[in-house]
């Protein structure tokens, strides 16, 4: 590429106007450096060997792992997680046809930044500089993972010569699975203000939990009309520990990830962030679960009412991309004693009482899942052997399942996942010592 080139190139990055955010990080400031130093006349080979090592340094620490070559990987995924008028308006399914019109020009300048690879790039600082050929290796990824809806958009792009042919494609990516974090994560916390990405979330799926079928449909049903934009209900799923609340709705959650639905953990002590949570999820195009686990209440903690009216009966309204799902313990979460029910106590005693008891209610969706009897639990028993490949005669699976559940705490779903954690462990180390 010849100094004229690499000029106009660089000062067309410098009007990027609605992706502009794309080349705001470390890597891509570090390649633009190094394009910059080949363009400059009086570069020396000292500056521009330390500019191509410290790009060689950012892109492995920031390796994507879309594309084989690190810089084109790395552009790709910058454009898929830049937040921009575009990004947002194409994930509400508002995208201008103005704005159409000046992203397709500026991916057109981003395509000519494609061409030059990671290896390409160096090639043209040794090529300036010879004293420099041999100080880095390729930064390449041989072998990627099988595709997703990311690595498939990411190779339609690496095979288009004309990427503001593909406009209307991006907008429909940001439409389907979000832009910035909720287009790259599935789960989230609230904390301090701020939606946090979950990292490593809990990859639970609905084929493997074993026993509940029956209670599962419903808010599986639920789900799935929330996500076509029919009506849905905010749901309380009831029942003893160990039964699978908390597992059913983050499996739910892992199930539709790439039809567009987040998970987003709200812990109960951060009850009083959820409007300002709302507000946050309100503004984007994707379906959100607003999931509380373990929800129950003592009689001198209020938050349940602020609850209540964030369900039903708040001034504002409700956001229609939000649900909220809530485990609990409890059938009516908030815990009644039998003193509450002394009429000398409260003159207004039934209207105290149906104020607490009401909050149940206010979920349009409320799921039982009842501690296991003997079948259920020797099903989920031989489900999980099943799905792990355990090699165990059946009639011996049967005693050792029913003795560990006479020694366990409680008859539950978690006791059957323990007690083949178990097993699975022993028979481990069993053929081990065989060999």
């Amino acid at each position: 590429m010849r100094r004229n080139e690499l000029e106009r190139l660089l000062l067309r990055c410098e009007g990027l106007a609605v992706l502009r955010g794309v080349l705001d990080s470390q890597p891509a400031r570090r390649f633009l450096r190094v394009l910059e130093l080949l363009a400059d006349e009086r570069a020396d080979a000292a500056g521009m060997a330390g500019a191509c090592g410290r790009l060689w340094r950012e892109l492995a620490i920031e390796r994507s792992g879309l594309l084989p070559d690190a810089w084109r990987s790395h552009l790709v995924e910058r454009l898929l997680e830049d937040e921009n008028p575009f990004s947002l308006a194409a994930e509400r399914g508002r995208a201008a046809p103005e704005a159409a019109g000046q992203v397709r020009t500026e991916l057109r300048t981003l395509r000519r930044l494609f061409e030059l690879s990671t290896g390409g790039l160096l090639g043209l600082a040794e090529g300036r500089f010879p004293e420099l050929a041999g100080l880095w290796e390729p930064l390449e990824t041989r072998d990627l993972p099988d595709g997703s809806p990311r690595r498939e958009f990411a190779a339609k792009l690496a095979a288009t010569e004309d990427w503001g042919e593909r406009v209307e494609d991006l907008a429909r990516y940001f439409a389907t699975y979000g832009a910035g974090a909720p287009g790259r994560h599935r789960a989230f916390s609230w904390s301090g203000g701020e939606l946090l990405p979950v990292r490593y979330p809990d990859p639970v799926r609905l084929g493997e939990l074993y026993g509940y079928e029956r209670e599962r449909e419903p808010l599986v049903r639920n789900t799935e009309r929330f996500l076509a934009g029919l009506p849905a209900h905010h749901a309380l799923v009831y029942g003893l520990p160990g039964t699978g609340k908390s597992a059913t709705v983050k499996a739910i959650a892992n199930e539709y990830a790439e039809r567009g639905l987040r998970l987003v953990e709200l812990a109960k002590g951060e009850l009083g962030e959820l409007p300002r949570l709302l507000e946050v999820l309100r503004e984007r195009g994707l379906r959100f679960i607003v999931f509380v686990d373990d929800l129950s209440f003592e009689e001198h903690e209020v938050e349940y009412k602020a609850l209540k009216a964030l369900l039903e009966g708040s001034v504002s309204e409700p956001p229609q991309n939000v649900r909220l799902y809530a485990t609990s313990n409890r059938r009516n979460i908030v815990r009644e004693r039998f003193s509450e029910r002394d009429e000398a106590d409260d003159v207004h005693l039934r209207d105290s009482m149906q104020e607490k008891l009401s909050l149940a209610a206010r979920f349009g969706l409320r799921i039982t899942f009842l501690a296991p009897d003997q079948k259920r639990y020797l099903e989920i028993v031989s489900g999980l052997v099943r799905e792990r490949g355990i090699e165990i005669p059946e009639e011996e699976l049967r005693e050792r399942a029913l003795r560990w559940d006479v020694w366990s705490a409680g008859r539950s779903g978690r006791t059957a996942r323990q007690f083949v954690d178990e097993l699975e462990a022993e028979l481990s180390g069993q053929i081990r010592r065989l060999w």
